[in-house]
This record gives structure tokens, sequence and C-alpha cells, in this order.
């Protein structure tokens, strides 16, 4: 067999789990494809004749490729764009991997994503291979070029962080509606006071590519100009003061959230992290097809 073809179908029947790996280390599936087919293009320039096991050496590209997107990423104090409810397809076997394993016994969901981006690139990167794919701290710590000890170290500050935020999710959803239902007022009210005592301090608002395109074609109308991200209560509470108004109160995949739906149509959701009482995040997101797949009851009309 030409080893061409040899290594592409060796490749490809790692692809699935590849995908799994680099979507929980984004939190983004173009960015996931882009980095496994980055992982493709080093195999295909590698000289991996003495490789033993391609299946770690793959994953251990790959989450090179993933480490320096996530440093890039934080570096330029933005982040991925499409951060999506839909998961990767596990329709395929993977011959027993204990990766794989993981993988279908595992359910992450958004407000999981949304504190894995609150990680460092190094907890992130600790956490999911350790924590949801069962490598071990050996093969990490080369990774990240720190010893076996600091990599369950940051795996370990990662999952009490995870843990911590679950914990907080789970304790009191009523509460939560509570704090989401005073932002809506508060927003559409123009209580900028109000409004402040409802953010964290450092809370982050984050808007997809739709929702930024949407702001700027809306300008002339009066919208707010808005960007991929947008840091600190008082900058979050001028973005939503005197607005929202048409936003309605629901549950998205079962935690608090908003809609703007004209005409009935949901073409804006809202999606809120709550933690202590406070809002510290809060994603814009607009994409159609990603709204499809959110599981919306509403509590407000």
């Amino acid at each position: 067999m030409d080893e061409n073809k040899w290594l592409a179908e060796r490749f490809q029947a790692q692809r699935v789990r590849l995908q799994a790996v680099a979507y929980r280390m984004l939190g983004s599936h173009s960015e996931a494809e882009d980095a496994v087919q980055e992982t493709w293009l080093r195999l295909n320039r590698a000289d991996t004749s003495d490789v033993e096991n391609l299946a770690g050496w793959l994953t251990t590209v790959l989450s090179r490729v993933c480490l320096d997107t996530l440093r890039s990423r934080q570096s330029r104090r933005e982040e991925s764009l499409d951060l999506e409810l839909a998961h990767p397809a596990l329709d395929e076997p993977d011959g027993g991997d204990p990766a794989h394993e993981v993988l279908l016994a595992d359910s992450v969901g958004s407000a999981l994503l949304l504190v894995l981006q609150t990680l460092s690139p190094a907890e992130r990167l600790a956490f999911v291979l350790h924590d949801m794919f069962a490598v071990s701290f050996d093969d990490i710590a080369p990774i990240i070029d720190r010893t076996p000890v600091a990599a369950r170290q940051l795996a370990s500050r990662a999952r009490r962080r995870v843990q911590g935020a679950n914990e907080g999710n789970q304790a009191d959803p009523a509460r939560q509606r509570e704090v989401v239902a005073a932002f809506l007022s508060a927003s559409r009210n123009g209580d900028f006071s109000a409004l402040l005592a409802l953010l964290d301090p450092e809370v982050v608002l984050r808007a997809d590519a739709f929702t930024v395109q949407a702001s700027i074609a809306n300008q002339a109308s009066g919208a707010p100009r808005l960007f991929p991200e947008t840091v600190g209560a008082k900058n979050v509470a001028d973005t939503f003061s005197g607005r929202a108004k048409a936003a309605r109160l629901v549950l998205i995949d079962g935690l608090p959230g908003a809609v703007w739906a004209p005409g009935g149509e949901p073409r804006v959701a809202f999606r809120f992290a709550v933690d202590g009482g406070r809002i510290t995040q809060i994603e814009l997101v607009a994409d159609p097809e990603q709204i499809r797949h959110f599981d919306l009851t509403w509590l407000e009309h």
C-alpha cells in the first residue's frame, strides 16, 4: 500500500477523537477543525518511522497547536466567535480507546465551555487532556513545558474552578433566574446603577460574529456598536442601559437566559453565567444554526 495512503487511513481513524479533543480545548468547531487539519499537515511533513504510538503522537501535536491558539487568543484578549452547543459527531467507534470512552460518557454543554474559557491555556490543556481524555501527566508535562507535578497542580486548580462553577450553577437556579430577570428589567428601564449592582466588576460580554456584524449594520438606527469582547461592569452596563426592551426571559438548555424574538422568531440569544448573585459573563449568539440547536423554554411573553 502507498505510504501516504496508509498514513491517511491511520489519521482518519483518529479524526473523530482529535476533533473532540480540539473542540474541548478551543470551544469552537471551526477552530477545532483548523487545528485537526494543521495536525494532519504536520504529520505529512514529519518522519514518523520511529513513532510507536501514533495516537499519542497526534494528541501531542494537536495539543500544541491548540495551546498556540489559546495563547494567541489570550494575547489578543478576544475569544472564539463561534462557541457552539452541538457536540462533535460520535457515530464512529474508536477501537476501545479510553479517551473515546470518556468522550462518550461526557456531555460538555455550554455552561462548562463558558467555565473553560476562564482558565489559563495551560490549565485548560491539563484539565481537558487528563480529566476528559485520560492522558497521563507524564505525557502532558512536556506539552506545556512543566513538570508532571506542576501539570497535576494545574489540572487540580482547573478542576476546583470547574466544580465550583457547577455547584454555583446547580445550587439555586431560582436565584439565577431572579438575577437575569432583574438584569433585563434594569436594561429596559435604563437603570444604570441597578445594572452595575448586578454585574461582576470583571464581567465579560462576548458577541459572536453574526451579532457583531448586525450591530455594525444597525448603527445608523442608534444600536450600540458591539465588539467580540467587552470587559468590565461599566462598559457592559453602558452597552445594555436603556436597551434589551424586546428581549424575553427564557431557559436556554435549562439555564436562565433571554432571547430577542421579533415576530416570535428567536434572532439573538443571551446566555448568562451567574456566580454569587452577580453576572460574570454574558454571551450573545445570533448564528441561526446555533440558535436552532438551543432548547428554549419561554418564561416571559
